[in-house]
């Protein structure tokens, strides 16, 4: 199984089918495969070859998408680059990488020109977005005519298998140490058809990409969508009105936010003025949701919502909160409860939460221990970073660091990283508690809870606040 099977699939099930919306662009997927036929001849061309690293730091935009499609039909590996790190966090990127092109998107430009000021392995440079700057000490040139100059050639027969690598995505986590993901064909082709079979992913689905897609909120999106055959509407970044204008104008039905996006929505004073009649799913992931959160988007969207939990490391579905059949009959409070947790295992995934000896936990809600895996879509490791491996995963299982309980449903829901968990007075307190606590006041918009010093307690519970309708921070 590879990730090239999805866009041969809507190849011939699609060709004439609206693919992409990306502002006042528009294709078919025949035309899609027409552009990333083009764009695999350039790469070659160019030099890179099986097993050659592409980074990418761009605005969301349908090139990202081509250059997801061209690398893996290649066998080559595609390194989307956070574009809020510094020159010289990317810079050592690429030197771990060994990365042999790079596309960056000129609103970058000023970082980008500073990465190059020192030499790196990267042998051209692609530019995205307009007014390009023309002076660099490697070779560079628009994305456009490298594309358009290998226009007409076919799509060639994919050159990968399920255990080649597709990417490398460089988390720190909360370690600060920056480490290449690798995910394989494998990894993310199993990922992307779990969520077409969790989330009933059809052709007639719309998908926004809003949330980055350097990131796994959104990126897994680009297989799933395409597999089903489904419509991708491109941001380059998230803006409330914005976000609300195009669910209006292209009937996105699905998309995939971080809380703090969705809170942003939901407090917009403009909230009303657009009608989401197409909206039948809202996710979130990256960070606990509250309930009352929950609530809103029924009551504003009139759509479903879920929580899906997981990890770089896993592609990144481990969990998702969507109820099950036990669930039907519950008042209308407990089943916003169950949707703002962590969730059950997603399918074919087998997730457990243990205590320090290794045994799980009991499913009553309240005894907490560290969430494990294993499963098709677990990464195999760290690029060169065998010994961070090898204390990542252990007999198969992958460690996630976060701490959470099992219900008697088998809904996880995470209290705390293993490494935030504040001890004060000889007593646990998990952050997310907290947090989902002081949520229940309608002042407040968002709020993070931590450990501070403290000579009595030893640690001290802070929360630091943000108020709806204002940016005022209060402690």
């Amino acid at each position: 199984m590879h990730l090239n099977q999805s866009l041969l699939r809507a190849l011939s099930l699609f060709p004439t089918k609206e693919a992409i919306a990306d502002g006042q662009k528009k294709m078919t997927y025949e035309e899609l495969g027409k552009r990333i036929a083009a764009l695999i001849a350039a790469l070659k061309d160019a030099g890179v070859e099986k097993g050659d690293v592409v980074a990418c730091m761009s605005l969301n935009c349908h090139e990202y998408l081509e250059l997801y499609y061209a690398t893996a039909f290649m066998g080559a590996v595609l390194n989307p680059l956070n574009y809020r790190l510094h020159a010289e966090e990317v810079r050592v990127i690429l030197q771990d990488s060994n990365a042999k092109i790079f596309v960056g998107h000129t609103e970058f430009s000023e970082v980008i020109e500073k990465i190059f000021k020192n030499k790196t392995s990267v042998k051209q440079l692609l530019w995205l977005g307009p007014g390009a700057p023309q002076k660099n000490d490697i070779n560079s040139t628009n994305y456009e005519p490298f594309l358009m100059n290998h226009w007409g050639v076919a799509l060639p027969e994919p050159n990968a298998t399920s255990d080649d690598l597709a990417q490398l995505y460089y988390t720190s986590g909360t370690t600060g140490q920056a480490k290449g993901v690798m995910l394989t064909h494998g990894n993310a082709a199993f990922n992307a058809l779990a969520a077409v079979s969790e989330l009933n992913i059809k052709d007639s689905d719309v998908w926004l990409h809003v949330a980055p897609i350097f990131h796994l909120v959104d990126a897994w999106a680009i297989w799933s969508v395409t597999w089903a055959g489904g419509k991708h509407v491109f941001l380059p970044q998230f803006k409330a009105t914005p976000v609300m204008q195009v669910i209006e104008r292209e009937g996105v039905t699905l998309t995939a936010l971080v809380p703090t996006m969705l809170g942003t929505l939901l407090d917009s004073h403009n909230i009303w003025e657009y009608t989401y009649n197409t909206l039948r799913f809202i996710l979130t992931a990256g960070s606990p949701i509250a309930p009352d959160m929950v609530r809103q988007v029924a009551e504003v969207f009139r759509c479903d919502y879920a929580q899906f939990y997981g990890m770089t490391e896993t592609s990144p579905f481990l969990t998702i909160s969507l109820p099950l059949a036990v669930h039907a009959n519950l008042p209308a409070h407990k089943l916003l409860e169950v949707k703002a947790k962590t969730g059950r295992p997603i399918i074919g995934v087998d997730v457990k939460v243990v205590k320090e000896d290794g045994s799980e936990v009991a499913h009553n809600a309240e005894e907490v221990g560290e969430i494990i895996a294993r499963g098709p879509n677990v990464t195999k490791g760290y690029w060169n970073k065998p010994d961070i491996t090898a204390a990542t995963i252990i007999n198969g299982w992958l460690h996630t660091g976060d701490l959470a309980t099992v219900d008697q449903d088998g809904f996880l829901n995470i209290v705390d990283r293993k490494k935030d968990m504040i001890v004060t007075g000889g007593e646990n307190v998990f952050s997310t508690e907290v947090e989902h606590i002081i949520y229940e006041h309608g002042a407040v918009f968002e709020c993070a809870v931590f450990g501070v010093p403290d000579e009595k307690w030893g640690e001290a519970v802070k929360a630091v606040i943000v108020c709806h309708g204002t940016m005022e921070l209060r402690s």
